[in-house]
């Protein structure tokens, strides 16, 4: 099993930390994010990683790996079991990517100008505002369980302060959570040379 991933992309960082929470046995291969070699453009025809390589059978797109993963190997299991448990959890997945990760996309974007950053800066920010009194009483972000929905959120919360993102102390329930996940072997783990120094 291959994981194309870039050194720095959250994207391939979820794909990574649910790897190493699931103690799987995998090869990275990274891949430079502005200059995606033609190899990885004939899996994945929007050019981007990640990537999952495992033989001849080739997926795309972090969520969908990710859920992949968790379905092909269910220890520990990332989503809810029961239907209507694990249709919210998703329904919350697509939520944080369209409120949230297509922000990440334009900060993460060479081609977008200072205004769109630093809007894309303000909805980030107004977003997890808004989610820190969750963390008053949850553990996690669905309960007191470690799930699919804390893989997606870390690599976002990791990258805070180089995506030049302050919080208020309004906010510290949600920082004592990123904290808690940041604490995870798997996390830990997960992380390339270039991830450890985004966060002194």
């Amino acid at each position: 099993m291959i994981l194309y991933s870039g050194s720095t992309c959250p994207f391939s960082h979820r794909c990574r930390f649910l790897l190493f929470e699931k103690g799987m046995d995998f090869d990275v291969v990274d891949v430079d994010v502005n200059n995606i070699p033609p190899d990885i453009v004939t899996m994945n025809p929007y050019g981007e990683v990640p990537v999952l390589a495992e033989r001849d059978f080739v997926l795309y797109e972090a969520n969908i790996i990710c859920e992949y993963l968790d379905e092909r190997f269910p220890h520990p299991q990332l989503m809810p079991s029961e239907p209507v448990v694990r249709a919210r959890v998703r329904l919350l997945m697509f939520n944080f990517e369209r409120e949230l990760f297509r922000h990440v996309k334009t900060l993460e974007s060479r081609s977008a100008d200072m205004k769109a950053k630093a809007l894309a800066r303000d909805e980030i920010r107004n977003q997890l505002i808004g989610m820190a009194p969750l963390f008053i009483k949850n553990k996690y972000l669905f309960g007191e369980d470690f799930t699919m929905l804390d893989i997606v959120m870390a690599p976002l919360l990791w990258r805070l302060g180089y995506y030049g993102i302050d919080l208020p102390k309004s906010a510290a329930p949600l920082q004592k959570y990123a904290e808690r996940v940041f604490s995870r072997q798997s996390f830990i783990d997960s992380m390339t040379p270039s991830e450890k120094v985004m966060r002194r």
